[in-house]
């Protein structure tokens, strides 16, 4: 797969209590198909932090790659901010 081709999402860090991976919620507006009201649907990707950077409330993008394991198939490309603390 190129890697201009790959799929990029942005996200928030929600556990990072496994090593070398973290959570990340990723959220989207949907329109409903009969109502019209526009609603907020997210859904959760384990991604590979190498480095362990990462920490709860980061929001971060996370780029496809190939499997790393049985629910990894997402790699942290930047912290684009960090959580309070």
């Amino acid at each position: 797969m190129a890697r201009e081709r790959r799929r990029r999402l942005v996200g928030v860090v929600v556990s990072d209590k496994m090593d070398k991976t973290v959570v990340v919620r990723v959220e989207r507006m949907v329109r409903h198909p009969l109502y019209g009201k526009t609603i907020r649907r997210s859904k959760k990707y384990h991604a590979h932090d190498a480095h362990n950077a990462c920490r709860i409330g980061d929001r971060v993008e996370i780029i496809e790659s190939r499997p790393l394991s049985k629910t990894k198939r997402w790699v942290v490309t930047k912290i684009l901010e960090r959580a309070e603390q």
